[in-house]
Formats: C-alpha cells, structure tokens, sequence
C-alpha cells in the first residue's frame, strides 16, 4: 500500500490523509510549499520516514516556486525553506540528514536556475525509492525473528502510513505474515492521539493480519500474564548507543517488557540514528497542543472539566538497557549498541 506517490501528470504529491482514517480513505493532493507545509502540521502525514520523504518534496515545491533567476539566490531561498522544516520538526533526525545531502548535492548542480527544480524533483523521487528499500529490509531482517503462533504487541504509526509503503515495526509483522507465519497482534491504541487504534488497526485490516486493539494500559497486564512473545515500535530519533526517542508511552512499554522477560526491539532504517549524539538524555523533546489530550470524547461526552488544563508531551526516551535489538535496514543489531551502530556508520547516512 503506497501512502506517499508522485503524480506525474497533475505534478502533484498524493499522500493518504491519516486525519480522515479509519472512517474515510482520502488522498491529500500537495500541489505547493505551503501545501506540504499544512499537511506536516496537522499531522495530516506523520512517521519518521514519511516526513523525510515529505520534507524532499518540500524542497522540490520551495525551488518550483521560488521566482530567483540566479542559481545560488535560488538554493539559498531553499535552504530557507529547509530551516522552517527543521524547526517545524527538530527531532527527525533522517529529515535533516535527508535534506542536508540534497542541499550538498545542488552546490555542485551546474544547470542553471530553470533546470534547479528538475533536480530536485529528481532528489525527492530517489528519496521515495531509498525509503521503499529501506522499509523491505527492514521487513526481512524483522520478519526472521518472528516464528509461527507468535503473539506481537505493536504500538504506535509504523506501517506503511508512517512511511513510502511497509514502514518499520509493521512491515517486519506484515512480512512475516506473508511469508505464512501465523500471527497475532495486539495493537496498543497509542494515545493520546489514537494512532495505534485508528491508523494501524486500519491498516492490519487491510492485509488481514488478525488483531485485537487493546488500551495502552492492558499491554502490562498481557505481558505478566506471559501473553505476549514480542513487543515491536519504532523510532523517531537513536542515539549512538541505541537509545531510542519515540512516541511518548514507549519508555512504559519497553520497561513492562524487560521486568517481565519479553524481547522489545525498536525498529528504523539506520538514517534515523543521531550518531552525534553520544545518549539521548539530554535530548530536548518538544510538546504538542495540550487540546489532542483534553479534545478526547468518551460516548460523544467530554472527558475531562472544561476548565481543565493539559500537557501533551510527544516523545519518551527508552534506554537501550531496555532493549533486545534494534531492528535496520542493515541488519538486527545486538547489544552492545554503540559498538555495533559505530560499525554501520558508514552506512544509510547522507550527512
């Protein structure tokens, strides 16, 4: 299922609206900088990978608009465009790495300002294609540790919505089903904004992976009572020792499953690691509006006081002590972290 797809004949983006699912399956049609801009935004598109991917075609869009006829005024107004990304998003790691070999690769373009937007255009295709391989691998590696009769807890947006098609943490139980292993998931509903209930329960629909939702809450309770046999997320940003900042619930989630024995891996394409960053406990971690906590409704009823205040925070950090291995495009890494993710340095990174 491709979520993210060039049209080439309306020169336009299509991206599957995650805001209209489960309900409704609609295509955004991103067709400006501005455009693409909102759809980040809102969350109208969201995952680590879609937003990199996103953020090439962004460029693209800056470059066709900008009305400079001089080469270095013209990468000059995209790299301002490329600094309102980053600050819209300051911890998609593979965002900046993506976009910052772009920028590289246009110093050295020797078109002149006509043929600029070509070449980016041609950068953000290729960066749809790379995102599609990574995802694949990422698949197999996973999928071999997966056996017949395992029951999986998934949690957060890591399907084929968080990327070009397959993702992380789904695509390794999508491959595994395809290869014929019988497997079920719990998917952990995500909160607060329902990730896991409304995009990737859709989305095991779709394949006909059998599931069962359940409230992040339970995913304890599955665990002790020796109902689950792995726990699979993703990851926005790791740190060079395998520490992994992901969707805010992860920390709880891999801690459950370390007290109680469970392998917890975090899969991501190898693009997403922040090699210059030594641990992540120091990392800055954004919050969201508070009204995606206090806009929940329960029976169409509030649920919470209307005088009542929020805070939304986005991003946990779960520590690599926490983990079994990490999951890549290059293969499944074990402890220790930092030893194996400085070997694969050289790979999967643009920057």
């Amino acid at each position: 299922m491709r979520s993210i797809r060039w049209d080439e004949e309306s020169r336009k983006l299509m991206i599957i609206n995650q805001l209209a699912l489960p309900a409704e399956l609609r295509c955004l049609e991103v067709g400006s900088y501005t455009d693409i801009m909102e759809a980040l935004e809102s969350r109208a598109v969201d995952g680590a990978s879609a937003l990199a991917v996103c953020g090439a075609f962004a460029l693209y869009f800056a470059a066709s608009e900008a009305e400079m006829r001089e080469p270095t005024a013209l990468r000059e107004s995209v790299c301002a465009a490329r600094e309102q990304l980053m600050r819209l998003l300051p911890n998609a790691v593979n965002l900046r790495a993506l976009t910052a070999g772009i920028l590289r690769r246009a110093q050295t373009f020797e078109g002149g300002a006509q043929e600029l937007p070509a070449f980016y255009l041609q950068q953000a295709l290729a960066a749809a294609e790379q995102d599609l391989e990574a995802s694949l691998s990422i698949a197999r590696n996973g999928a071999e540790l997966l056996h017949d009769g395992d029951e999986i807890l998934l949690y957060g947006n890591t399907g084929a919505l968080a990327g070009v098609d397959y993702g992380t943490a789904m695509g390794v139980v999508r491959w595994a089903y395809e290869q014929g292993k019988r497997v079920h998931v719990y998917m952990a509903e995500t909160r607060p904004r329902l990730q896991g209930s409304k995009l990737s329960a859709w989305e095991l629909e779709q394949y006909g992976i059998p599931y069962d939702v359940i409230v992040d809450a339970a995913a304890g309770y599955l665990l002790k009572a020796g109902k689950v046999d792995k726990v699979l997320f993703g990851a926005q940003r790791v740190a060079a020792n395998g520490d992994v900042i992901n969707h805010i619930g992860t920390y709880m989630l891999a801690l459950a499953a370390y007290d109680n024995g469970v392998p917890a891996y975090a899969a991501f394409p190898l693009a997403c690691v922040d090699f210059d960053s030594p641990s992540a406990g120091h990392a800055s971690l954004e919050e969201s509006d508070p009204s995606e906590v206090l806009s929940i409704r329960y029976y169409d009823s509030a649920t919470a006081p209307k005088s009542s205040r929020a805070r939304n925070f986005t991003l946990d950090i779960t520590s690599q002590r926490l983990l079994s291995g990490l999951i890549t495009d290059r293969g499944v890494l074990y402890p220790p972290f930092f030893r194996n993710l400085t070997v694969l340095k050289q790979y999967g990174r643009d920057e």
